[in-house]
């Protein structure tokens, strides 16, 4: 069983930084690729960001590409998305999601790809 909890949103000016957190509790962490995805107010979840199970390859939404970077950490079992150059229209909840893989590779998900997700963490950039 993977159980999913997100952490470090916030209130942040436009141009600031902030880094979210995904910590698993479950086992089996290396065997799922990783995914950020958010939702706005009256919008579908879109995917953010996407990384393989052993990290070596990583895939960007086009509207944060350049500006936000995911990683991992195996060991610790966690995720994170370092969020640069913040805009207000990255404001939404952000979701952290799981995908079994059988090969270290990721891609763009559907939000019907993922296994599991987290509750979500809010994350406004104000003007």
């Amino acid at each position: 069983q993977v159980q999913l909890v997100e952490s470090g949103g916030g209130l942040v000016q436009a141009g600031g930084s902030l880094r979210l957190s995904c910590a698993n509790s479950g086992r089996a962490f290396s065997n799922y690729a990783m995914g950020w995805f958010r939702q706005s107010p009256g919008k579908a979840r879109e995917f953010v960001a996407a990384i393989s199970r052993s990290g070596a390859n990583t895939q960007y939404a086009d509207t944060v590409k350049g500006r936000f970077t995911i990683s991992r950490d195996n060991a610790k079992n966690a995720v994170y998305l370092q969020m640069n150059s913040l805009k207000p229209e990255d404001t939404a909840v952000y979701y952290c999601a799981a995908k079994l893989e059988l090969a270290d590779r990721t891609m763009a998900y559907r939000t019907s790809e993922l296994n599991y997700w987290g509750q979500g963490t809010q994350v406004t950039v104000s003007s």
